[in-house]
């Protein structure tokens, strides 16, 4: 029989036979015409140049600049740094009434959202609407983004409210909590600018702030996302229910302690029955939003009638004078320079870069993913360089005009999105839209009572409880759901920071599991082929007498080697057993099917010395299969074919089996 082509392991491996049996496996007069090749040596210096460049400049960043003379050069530089100047070439009419209608759109949901985000952050309400002013107009020409709205979002307000007044108390001393806000700001948008100029050159996970973020796994983040947006509703009980006297803590132990402390002397029923009404409303119109697309201005426009209404019925009947909290007095104005208030050194500068760099973290993670998530829907490339440069600058100047953190919201830009946006000139016309209400209109948020805010936050942080996400983490990997809970109850039961240590301690944990935990098969033949496959996903798959073929998934370091050569072991001596018990033939070679070992280093070489001297002991020959270029390189170099045979390195484990099944015992 002739057989032209065979497949086993992981890849397809081509290979000519003759006179193969297919019913017990025995071959007459085998020859192979292929063996494992060894790549040609290379010069060191050029090998370790070749490394360097592949790890340096993974994604070869200067690539466009090749050959191009100096004029190319530089327009090409300033395009990187504002896409505006290539897509701003092919703006028309049509686009920017697209973009106009996008933009007043998310203004009317922005407006609203930005005064509740601002008392999230324990900040007076003019500064959330001063960070939906300037950061957007800075994306707007940097960003690479069409569909990113840009402004404050709950999570990082509650994030920098939570951090912020651990070190200084904001109702106390408001100027120095406001300074080290700022401060805070100025570092979060370093960090972003830094890492965006450093990707271009170093892969993320070479920079220690980057490390950290590529640990923050999908499954993470639902679960981190989820436990903020409970924390972030539990928070707005106190202007819901009208309490005074609020726990400044966020776990829900301390929350439902201040809530139910103050049911008989705290609670205000005209509070509570304005912030159910409008809350069913908001509700409501989320709904219909979502049950039929075209209404999307709907939810859109919402909160902001929300706000008039509410507003003209505080002022009408005068409930503030019944204990209803209301805003009270919003300065009129665009923002002021904030430079001087900003700490570049001391003990509160330091403070300042350590909440910077975590708020940094949570925004850099929640842009990204949001226009990630856009730009597959519109099928365009999404720049991770630009966009952390885009999002750090505009955090730089935005700490220089009054802003807090600002970074990609999802709720606005689902919004814009839907509403037809075209390019970043969305974000203009929503910024213009906020300035005019800076300086015209801010007085009349006077008598906006504080349970419609929180009833705005409340209904836009519940999108970010994900069951279906988490539901779908449980079934495919039981891992990756403990991590998600582990983020869950960390911020839901102690603090958002602690959540976001839970949630990259455990996906940190997972990926050392895996590392140091390889994954290793037993494999058989697939009746009437020469394929061999893992057992446990082909249960009719059957074992080769004499003949003990394993697989290892993985690369071969310092870090697992020593749990190979164990593992391997184990899975002989568990077969022994078997063979012995049931009174059949012992094990006379081992295979080893190295397809997915990718790479191997000098502490798996000594592995495989010792499996050797290991397997001798038990008469039982050691056989390789596919090794790849770069593991049979070194292990040429480590003089290992030597030492086991250069006859029992083989192409396939096909080839593998038939050459050894006829000479089982006469060669051990």
């Amino acid at each position: 029989m002739m057989v032209h082509s065979v497949s086993d392991g992981v890849g397809d491996m081509h290979l000519k036979t003759d006179s193969l049996s297919s019913t017990d496996g025995q071959t007459e007069n085998y020859k192979s015409v292929y063996k494992v090749g060894l790549p040609p040596r290379r010069n060191f210096i050029r090998e370790f140049a070749d490394a360097v460049k592949e790890t340096l400049f993974s994604d070869d960043p200067l690539r466009p600049y090749k050959d191009q003379p100096k004029s190319r050069k530089l327009l090409l530089g300033l395009q990187f740094l504002f896409p505006v100047l290539e897509w701003g070439r092919y703006y028309n009419l049509s686009k920017f009434k697209g973009d106009v209608i996008a933009g007043l759109t998310i203004a009317s949901l922005c407006i609203p959202q930005d005064i509740g985000y601002a008392k999230l952050a324990n900040m007076d309400p003019k500064y959330g609407l001063y960070s939906s002013f300037v950061p957007p107009l800075i994306y707007a020409v940097m960003g690479s983004s069409r569909d990113i709205a840009i402004g404050p979002v709950a999570v990082v307000s509650l994030l920098l409210g939570t951090l912020l007044q651990n070190e200084v108390d904001p109702l106390n001393d408001k100027e120095e909590y406001r300074r080290l806000a700022f401060t805070a700001t100025f570092f979060a948008g370093v960090t972003q600018a830094t890492l965006g100029f450093l990707r271009q050159m170093l892969p993320l996970s070479l920079c220690i702030l980057g490390f950290l973020i590529e640990f923050l796994s999908h499954a993470a983040i639902v679960g981190f996302m989820g436990g903020a947006a409970i924390t972030i509703a539990l928070q707005q009980l106190k202007g819901f229910l009208g309490i005074k006297n609020f726990t400044k803590n966020t776990d829900i132990i301390s929350v439902m302690k201040s809530v139910w402390g103050s049911v008989h002397h705290g609670w205000n029923w005209q509070t509570i029955l304005i912030g159910t009404i409008f809350l069913a409303f908001l509700l409501f119109a989320k709904y219909i939003g979502k049950k039929r697309k075209s209404l999307f201005w709907v939810p859109a426009i919402a909160p902001l009638i929300s706000v008039v209404l509410s507003t003209l019925l505080v002022d009408l009947t005068r409930a503030d004078k019944y204990g209803v909290q209301i805003v009270k007095k919003i300065d009129r104005g665009i923002n002021p320079s904030s430079v001087g208030q900003i700490h570049f050194s001391g003990s509160y500068a330091l403070k300042g870069f350590r909440i910077g760099v975590v708020a940094a973290m949570i925004a850099l993670t929640e842009a990204i993913a949001i226009g990630r998530t856009f730009a597959a829907m519109k099928d365009y490339q999404l720049d991770g360089n630009k966009e952390m440069v885009a999002l750090g600058t505009m955090n730089i100047v935005g700490s220089m005009t009054s802003c807090y953190v600002a970074t990609g919201s999802f709720s606005r830009s689902a919004v814009n999105f839907m509403a037809g946006c075209k390019t970043t000139v969305s974000n203009m016309v929503m910024s213009l839209v906020v300035m005019l209400t800076l300086l015209l209109i801010t007085p009349l948020f006077k008598y906006t009572p504080n349970a419609i805010l929180s009833s705005i936050i409340i209904s836009a942080v519940i999108s970010l409880i994900d069951y279906e996400a988490a539901y779908l983490i449980w079934k495919v990997d039981k891992f990756d759901f403990i991590a998600c809970m582990g983020a869950f109850f960390g911020v839901v039961f102690v603090s958002v920071e602690i959540g976001l240590l839970v949630a990259v301690s455990i996906s940190l944990a997972k990926i050392l599991l895996q590392v140091t935990r390889p994954r290793t098969a037993l494999l058989g033949n697939l009746p009437g082929t020469t394929i061999y496959r893992n057992m446990e996903q082909y249960p009719e798959a059957t074992k080769v007498p004499g003949i003990l073929i394993v697989r290892v998934d993985s690369a071969i370091y310092f870090t697992n080697s020593n749990y190979v050569k164990e593992r391997i072991l184990r899975w002989l001596r568990d077969e022994e057993e078997q063979l012995k018990a049931n009174d059949l033939p012992q094990i006379d070679f081992l295979i080893v099917e190295m397809s997915p070992v990718t790479d191997i280093d000098t502490s798996g070489v000594h592995a495989f010395e010792e499996l050797y001297r290991s397997l001798r002991k038990h008469e039982v020959q050691l056989v390789l299969a596919n090794p790849g270029p770069v593991v049979i390189e070194k292990l040429y170099s480590a003089k290992f074919p030597e030492l086991i045979g250069h006859d029992k390195v083989f192409l396939t484990v096909a080839e593998a089996v038939m050459t050894c099944t006829p000479k089982a015992r006469e060669d051990v």
